[in-house]
């Protein structure tokens, strides 16, 4: 699958993911008031509604980006509802050829992570027939029980061509209480990274592993140094645009051959209409200040490291 993600990021040059992190206030006014006209205001409701904001962006932007991030979490609050959208949201972005990266951050003891990954990137079996739960293509993994938790993921990789971003070093302000501790005299995240550099070896693609990693963009020199140990791992950047990270904070997140990276931005996207730069577009045009959003957050990643 990484393999595919790095042809889609080829093809578009754009080294970036869409976040589709969507929260109700995000969703214009006429949005909501058509999804609760016909559902009321019900959790029903809200997952009509996020499903047509999410599609909107989709059409509005699949012609520039290789791949888009659903947040598992911004759907699982409205229950079974938004997990309806969230299935419908992935769906109709691989029908529009992208990449799909369920941001899930899963990982527990064996068994429980390998129904994880079975649900979200693998098969499950029903009787005499299997089935697909989510059309994803990686996932988001929490590493901190190890391997045991990271294992099951990695076999269903294999069985099934997908992929996993392990958590490394995020881009949130207290990451560090946990991920910067001092062991035997270096911080967790690089032995974090050198098991990342482990499994992925069982899981390669043609220069890539299908094992990648995730480093915040707002931490740019601890990615220096992640990069260096972590040279066939893809790395997933968040934290860039609303977070702080900006795109000269990225070149060495980048290898030489000017692959290795794929930066997220949510919020700075699909709420872009939000904001003072791209309030000209209004409410109603929400997804064209979407596809604005994209087109400079492209021109700002792809001049700091210097593609064209």
């Amino acid at each position: 699958m990484i393999n595919t993600l790095i042809k889609n990021i080829q093809e578009k040059n754009a080294p970036i993911v869409v976040g589709l992190d969507p929260m109700m206030n995000y969703i214009p006014t006429h949005i909501k008031e058509s999804a609760f006209k016909e559902y009321g205001e019900t959790l029903k409701g809200a997952g009509e509604a996020i499903w047509t904001y999410n599609k909107g962006i989709i059409d509005a932007t699949y012609d520039l980006i290789p791949a888009v991030k659903p947040q598992i979490a911004m759907y699982e609050q409205f229950g079974i509802e938004g997990l309806i959208a969230f299935h419908k949201t992935c769906e109709y972005a691989k029908e529009k050829g992208l990449v799909v990266i369920g941001d899930i951050k899963r990982g527990d003891i064996g068994s429980t992570s390998e129904a994880y990954a079975v649900g979200h990137i693998g098969k499950v079996q029903v009787g005499s027939q299997t089935y697909q739960g989510f059309p994803e293509d990686f996932v988001t993994v929490n590493p901190y029980l190890g391997t045991d938790g990271i294992k099951p993921f990695v076999d269903v990789c294999k069985k099934e061509n997908k992929g996993i971003f392990v958590l490394v070093k995020t881009s949130n302000p207290s990451s560090g209480e946990f991920q910067d501790q001092m062991v035997d005299g270096r911080p967790l995240y690089e032995l974090v990274a050198e098991k990342v550099v482990e499994w992925g070896s069982e899981c390669m693609g043609d220069t890539y592993s299908n094992v990648g990693c995730v480093v915040g963009a707002t931490y740019p020199e601890m990615g220096k140094v992640l990069r260096k140990l972590m040279p066939k791992t893809y790395i997933l950047v968040p934290g860039y645009g609303a977070q702080g990270g900006q795109g000269k904070d990225l070149v060495h997140y980048f290898n030489e051959d000017g692959l290795g990276a794929i930066v997220n931005s949510s919020r700075g996207i699909i709420a872009a209409y939000k904001q003072d730069k791209y309030a000209r577009f209004g409410e109603a045009s929400y997804a064209d200040a979407s596809r604005q959003a994209v087109v400079d957050m492209l021109d700002d990643i792809n001049g700091a490291i210097g593609r064209k």
